[in-house]
This record gives C-alpha cells, sequence and structure tokens, in this order.
C-alpha cells in the first residue's frame, strides 16, 4: 500500500480482523453451549449437518483446485475459486450458528439399542470416541486458528500485497484445508447418532 489513505484503511482492515477473529469463536462458542435455544421452524434445519458436511467437502476441493490453478499461472481460475472457498466458509458458519443456536447438542454414542448397550459395545464405542474428540478438538481448535489467517491472506491479495499474501498463505491454506477434511470425518463419526 503507497498511500497514506491505503495505509489508514489497512489499520482499519486489521483491527477488524482482529475484532473477527475474537468476536465470532467467542459468539459461536456462546451458541453451542448455551442452554437456550432459539425456535427454528421446519424439519429442514435438521438437514444443516449433512449440508455442512457437503460444504466443507467442496471448500476441500476448491481448496485444492485453488493451488493447482495458481502454480499453473491461472491467476483468474485462482481468484474465483478461493472466493467460491470463502463464500463457502461463510455460508458453512452462518448454517453452523443456526444449527447449533436451535437444536441440542448430538452427543457421540447416545444413539443405543433401546436404552441398553452390551459391554463389548461400550468398549468399542470408548475407542471410536476418543478418536472422534480428538478430532473434533482439532476441528474445532483449528477453526479457530485460521479465521484470521484466512482474513489477512484475503486483505493482501485484494491489496495487491502478494510478498506477504504468499507467505501468509503458507500456514493458511494447509490449515484450513485440515479444517474442511476434518470437519467431513467429524460429520461422518457422529453421523449415526443424529435423531
Amino acid at each position: 500500500m503507497n498511500t497514506a489513505i491505503d495505509q489508514d484503511n489497512g489499520k482499519k482492515f486489521m483491527i477488524g480482523i482482529a475484532l473477527i477473529s475474537i468476536i465470532i469463536p467467542i459468539a459461536v462458542a456462546l451458541l453451542f453451549f448455551s442452554p437456550w435455544k432459539v425456535s427454528v421452524d421446519g424439519e429442514w434445519v435438521k438437514m444443516v449437518p449433512h449440508i455442512n458436511a457437503v460444504i466443507n467437502s467442496a471448500t476441500a476441493v476448491c481448496l485444492v483446485l485453488a493451488v493447482v490453478q495458481i502454480k499453473k499461472g491461472n491467476v483468474e481460475a485462482h481468484k474465483k475459486l478461493m472466493l467460491t472457498s470463502f463464500v463457502l466458509g461463510a455460508l458453512f458458519l452462518v448454517a453452523y450458528v443456526v444449527y447449533h443456536g436451535s437444536v441440542e447438542t448430538t452427543l457421540f454414542g447416545d444413539a443405543n439399542h433401546n436404552g441398553v448397550l452390551e459391554e463389548s459395545e461400550l468398549s468399542e464405542i470408548g475407542v471410536v470416541r476418543n478418536i472422534y474428540l480428538v478430532t473434533l478438538l482439532l476441528h474445532i481448535g483449528l477453526a479457530i486458528i485460521v479465521l484470521p489467517f484466512v482474513l489477512l491472506s484475503y486483505f493482501y491479495a485484494l491489496s495487491n500485497n502478494l510478498v506477504k499474501h504468499r507467505k501468509i498463505v503458507k500456514f493458511s491454506f494447509p490449515i484450513w484445508f485440515v479444517v474442511s477434511v476434518t470437519g467431513v470425518i467429524v460429520y461422518f463419526m457422529i453421523l449415526p447418532y443424529y435423531q
């Protein structure tokens, strides 16, 4: 950024990125752990986890294709794929907030055979549940971490600061990709327990 106006706008964007990076995880955590749920009419809200799995899958594909396109020198295709990834991420966030703000959280292993589980089933669920929880915690932790990296990546790209953009995407791309893939893994692991 060469002008004083651009620097002022850059500072405002940096403050905005910092605020968004703090406010969104706090708001999501409050909604997720809140005992109060918003009443959303319709059964459609129960489809949100399935839709979010598709969104996460599409995001992962777009991210990989965007890297392939930039390595080929196709900047326009890269921009379109990254914009698509960004929009998909925003849609995921909105859908996630709607779902967790209106539906009780599904617990891993709470579906059973008429309320009775055999001891061998409990042991099996325990091992898989631990893998699920580690994957879920990795997914959530990296989702929180990646938010400022993604926003900074976009900011540097839009402000045509490609040196900083290239430096930060070395972190944001792999983290974002792992967040997308672990989101799908978590979905398939908890899928049997959705009501």
